[in-house]
């Protein structure tokens, strides 16, 4: 059997990315979380505020009228679940299990409220 060409001898294997410590992974954690409750809060409170102003009052007639909603709100509104669902992959990715976690929640959160959002808006 012949043997590899010396080139293929001497070249190092790849390295390999070492995992942040535990300290940095949730101390990164934790400053996410603030960061993704105020916009979970921020953004169910716009909801029942936009969603309470568009409520007819359940007495009058409701006249027909055609919305036509922005496409740019379409994208705010599916881009967030879908931004934090890339935050998610970077962080295990980046071998970060407990930010991964938190974003992986924020993720859910998000597809809740883009959900909500969407039925209000169709509505």
């Amino acid at each position: 059997m012949a043997s590899p060409p010396a080139d293929d001898q001497d070249s190092p294997a790849p390295p390999r990315r070492e995992r942040p410590s535990w300290l940095i992974d949730v101390a990164v954690a934790l400053l996410l979380l603030v960061a993704d409750a105020v916009i979970v809060v921020v953004a169910g409170v716009l909801l029942l505020a936009v969603g309470l102003g568009t409520a007819q009052p359940s007495h009058s007639p409701r006249p027909v009228q055609s919305r036509d909603t922005p496409v740019l709100t379409w994208f705010v509104v599916w881009g967030v679940p879908a931004v934090a669902a890339m935050g998610a992959f970077v962080h295990a990715r980046l071998r970060m299990p407990v930010t991964a976690v938190v974003q992986g929640l924020f993720t859910l959160a998000c597809a809740f409220l883009a959900i909500a959002w969407t039925r209000m808006l169709l509505s």
